[in-house]
């Protein structure tokens, strides 16, 4: 190939790398607009708004309402709840996340019985009250930095079992947590897959659920979010408030520390 050849190829290619690459920040931007208008109308503010109700509700068979639950930072402490859980908690002995946190509220406050969650279904029930509740909750943090408490060693533990099952391998496809989210530069559906084995930034991954899923007009949490991701990757379903989804959660918010929360946010 003579030399005005090769320079008229090396162009060519040139160009089509560029387009590429131009077509792909493109469909970014684009998706990146579409939620931003979406936000504007964000119907999680629905859910926000029954949250509020159901924690200042005298509800149960103790006709109490949620307003002296303890969800880490002192009884009826909402602001800044959000962004430390989960944390270990002595009265349970246990590392909760916000959902189980709740769970514990309602059962101990207002005497529901926690198997009304645990062994309900998404959006009906308890079990979308505990949806509902959680992203009131998580709404009064919006725009604070998350920061969870490392300090127990009962924390510590968590967190290493949830680095441990984010890389952990298995179902008929033989994924994991990590093989969607612990790389840079990854996407599926046109959207940019966060990596979540560090701080992906505000709003992103960790920081965004609770959130409003517009593809099924569903309001999840992160315990939804992480059933999901199980049914993705072809495993059993986890139980509600299992030590491994919370487990999970601490692992990625501990990785999350600095980002700021953007819940309620709105997804595809």
């Amino acid at each position: 190939m003579k030399a005005h050849q090769l320079a008229l190829a090396a162009a060519a290619l040139g160009l089509i790398a560029t387009s590429v690459a131009w077509a792909q920040k493109s469909t970014t931007e684009a998706i990146d607009e579409y939620r931003e208008m979406l936000q504007d109308g964000n119907p999680a503010e629905l859910y926000e708004m029954k949250g509020e109700e159901l924690w200042k509700k005298a509800r149960g068979s103790k006709n109490a309402s949620l307003e002296k639950c303890d969800l880490g930072l002192g009884a009826g402490v909402v602001k800044g709840a959000f962004v430390q859980l989960p944390r270990y908690f002595a009265d349970t002995n246990e590392v909760q996340d916000l959902e189980s946190r709740l769970v514990t509220c309602m059962s101990t406050l207002q005497g529901i019985d926690p198997k009304e969650v645990v062994n309900g279904k998404w959006g009906k029930g308890e079990r979308a009250n505990v949806t509902a509740l959680a992203t009131w909750v998580a709404a009064q943090s919006k725009d604070m930095k998350f920061d969870l408490p490392q300090s127990a060693p009962q924390e510590r533990i968590a967190y290493e079992m949830g680095k441990r099952a984010f890389f952990q391998r298995g179902g008929s496809h033989d994924f994991s947590c990590a093989t969607c989210h612990g790389e840079d530069g990854k996407r599926i559906r046109l959207q940019d897959l966060p990596n979540l084995t560090k701080n992906p930034g505000d709003g992103v991954g960790f920081a965004a659920w609770p959130a409003y899923r517009v593809s099924n007009g569903q309001m999840w949490t992160m315990q939804h979010r992480l059933n999901d991701c199980y049914r993705q990757q072809r495993f059993p379903e986890p139980g509600y408030a299992s030590p491994i989804t919370i487990a999970l959660g601490v692992y990625m918010g501990v990785n999350a520390k600095g980002a700021k929360s953007a819940v309620p946010a709105i997804k595809r």
